[in-house]
């Protein structure tokens, strides 16, 4: 919560500039008026169309951005439908396969002449879940030393954005859901201006499939979107997932599973053509029968290596420099592997199964990364070994999936950045009041008005400067905080420590070190 005098602050300011407001935002499509909060001191505009809705024959191709059709005068003080997410079985009220749409959140002193810095948020939700409507603007707003616009977009989901297959890649476009995000980029490049907002100052951010985002969005179309695009990237718990070939074997045979669920059948353009002309509802259920079909899976539905917008695997693409050359702040937390495995329906991968044993743990990491072979988990045990672990095969499987999927990628996307000269921050959330499991952090950001704990509000009101200090010059800076200092090694050392009553520097251990290095080096097996 923040604290009375800014609230009064801001409400002083917006009654000075309430004639200059920028409530009102005429593009070329359409004119949109937002809610001005002349308490909160933010402007909000909700459910601001980027693209043609992707249905009928826009399904599975890239977004048709900006509109083709006029819009006329639009009240975006409402947000726009949700993108259908994999476990729903159908559309509903909120939800919609037309849901490409952004907000865009603006100080309320702003004018069209401001060029303030743009902070722009994909939400994570394992790409098959998550909207940006949940991610709310006052604590990036309100608590950030110099003003900045914050804005967040809906992208395709799941079946909806990233479904694989040889049809797919012959009559239509991969990996639509990163599409969407890209395209939503160009968009910001294009009318960002008309809100205050300077395109040459754009900041992407994320959270586990966001992180992962803007992670694909470095090395996407082989790095050069980085100063054309975007000029700085950060990252909450990168998720470096698994990545097949849209012909690969599991591709193929997930694609044909949906197909079946659906009710077509063909070959080629006939297929698609089948699935073009399925009502909506058809494709939710058959994407929900799907994904309750894959019991030991987390999320199928996934990027794939489609050899055009990712043209390289990130391990590789980090290792050779096949990277956009802009600053990055990614970390990630302590206990990022906890519960996933104990949440797995199959009980041959569910790692909280009394009757557990090594087998269950092999089968919970390779239900993520289809490839991954015993002869290399069998090296895996020797770096973690059950007896760290209190004999707890529950507590072994979350240290190697944590690692492997999210410690590990933030190790690796700071260490390359300094490499190749840029500057690298990174940070390890370890909370052992709020938690340390994965998206704990985000409490810092998006939980309202919430009090914490005095240890943990000095926390969170570091981070909220930190965070938004480097959106708006570059560099991670919190009056009240030990400087953090970028990174000057391998492995994104030294990187801040974000524990309550202990905000300070850490290195990588040595042990972390040799893990990550493992499970990078295995990258052309289990497909990262």
């Amino acid at each position: 919560m923040f604290p009375p005098s800014r609230i009064v602050l801001a409400a002083s300011i917006a009654v000075l500039v309430d004639a200059a407001a920028l409530s009102t935002v005429a593009l070329d499509y359409g004119t949109f008026t937002g809610l001005t909060n002349t308490t909160i001191g933010i402007i909000y505009f909700r459910g601001v169309r980027y693209a043609d809705p992707p249905v009928g024959e826009l399904r599975w191709r890239a977004a048709v951005s900006p509109p083709t059709t006029q819009l006329g005068n639009v009240t975006a003080t409402d947000f726009g439908a949700a993108c259908i997410a994999t476990p729903q079985g159908a559309a509903t009220s909120s939800t919609s396969e037309d849901c490409l749409f952004g907000n865009v959140y603006v100080p309320i002193a702003t004018t069209a002449n401001s060029t303030l810095p743009v902070l722009v948020y994909f939400h994570g939700g394992g790409f098959e879940a998550g909207s940006s409507n949940a991610y709310s603007p006052e604590n990036i707003i309100q608590p950030s030393d110099s003003p900045l616009l914050f804005v967040t977009f809906n992208y395709r989901l799941g079946q909806f954005g990233f479904l694989g297959g040889t049809p797919v890649h012959d009559d239509g476009q991969l990996n639509a859901g990163l599409l969407d995000q890209k395209a939503a980029l160009v968009w910001v490049q294009k009318y960002i201006g008309k809100f205050g907002g300077d395109p040459t100052r754009v900041t992407i951010w994320g959270q586990s499939a966001g992180a992962g985002s803007t992670m694909f969005h470095l090395v996407g179309d082989g790095g050069a979107n980085g100063n054309v695009l975007f000029h700085q990237a950060m990252g909450d718990s990168p998720s470096l997932s698994f990545l097949p070939h849209y012909n690969d074997t599991f591709t193929e045979d997930l694609f044909s599973q949906f197909v079946g669920f659906v009710g077509c059948s063909g070959t080629g353009s006939a297929i698609m053509a089948c699935l073009r002309t399925a009502p909506t509802d058809a494709l939710a259920l058959a994407g929900n029968k799907t994904l309750a079909n894959l019991t030991s899976s987390l999320f199928p539905f996934a990027p794939i290596a489609d050899g055009q917008f990712i043209q390289d695997r990130p391990v590789e693409a980090f290792r050779l420099g096949k990277f956009a050359r802009v600053p990055v702040l990614f970390g990630s937390n302590t206990n990022e592997g906890a519960l996933w495995c104990a949440g797995l329906a199959d009980p041959a991968a569910n790692t909280t199964n009394p009757n557990a044993t090594e087998t269950t743990v092999y089968n919970c990491i390779a239900g993520q990364f289809n490839t991954f072979t015993q002869a290399s988990f069998q090296t895996a045990l020797t770096l973690y070994p059950l007896a760290n672990y209190n004999n707890s095969f529950d507590l072994q499987a979350q240290q190697m999936y944590g690692e492997m999927r999210y410690i590990c990628s933030a190790v690796m996307i700071t260490g390359a950045a300094q490499t190749f000269g840029l500057k690298a921050y990174q940070y390890h959330w370890d909370n052992p009041i709020l938690s340390s499991d994965h998206g704990v952090e985000l409490n810092a950001f998006f939980d309202g008005t919430r009090i914490f704990d005095d240890a943990d509000q000095t926390l969170v009101n570091a981070m909220r400067k930190y965070f938004t200090s480097f959106a708006t010059s570059g560099a991670p800076v919190a009056a009240n905080g030990i400087t953090w200092a970028p990174s000057t090694d391998i492995n994104g050392s030294p990187r801040i420590l974000l524990h309550p009553g202990n905000i300070s520097l850490e290195n990588v251990t040595d042990a972390l070190s040799t893990r990550c290095a493992f499970w990078h080096d295995l990258a052309s097996e289990i497909n990262t």
